[in-house]
């Protein structure tokens, strides 16, 4: 269950700013900022704790400690593609943080599994037992 308000409201409070950009542009790269970095600050949105903590563990490094996630799209060679690409990618994260995992089903081994998985264990055992240092 994703909100599409919480990507809008976040699209509205980023904050770009043009940086110098390495990568695909010759020497064009050394006059023109076509790298984007993009702000948020997680707190203004206002989300639900749980929402929260898996935003914070997706982002990782890209949070600061004042609770802003830095992104930066340099891939590009114009600024309009980078900050598409950008925007992309913080909408994306702030769908994934809004998915819930789902709970992991803990697996059942019947009575037969059991058996077969200590006789196994068993022969195992008992091949490691049997090596070493022969004693003539």
């Amino acid at each position: 269950m994703t909100d599409p308000a919480i990507a809008e409201r976040a699209l509205a409070l980023v904050e770009e700013s043009f940086i110098a950009s390495s990568g695909p542009g010759g020497q064009n790269v050394n006059k023109v900022a076509t790298a984007v970095q993009l702000r948020l600050d997680v707190f203004a949105l206002r989300l639900q704790p749980q929402v929260f903590h898996r935003l914070k563990a997706l982002a990782g490094s890209r949070m600061t400690a004042k609770g802003e996630i830095v992104l930066t799209a340099r891939s590009h060679r114009t600024q309009d593609a980078n900050r598409a690409e950008a925007r992309e990618r913080l909408v994306a994260m702030l769908e994934a943080a809004q998915q819930t995992p789902k709970k992991r089903a803990k697996s059942r081994v019947n009575r037969v599994g059991k058996v077969q998985r200590l006789k196994s264990k068993k022969a195992r055992g008992a091949v490691k037992a049997n090596r070493g240092k022969v004693d003539w």
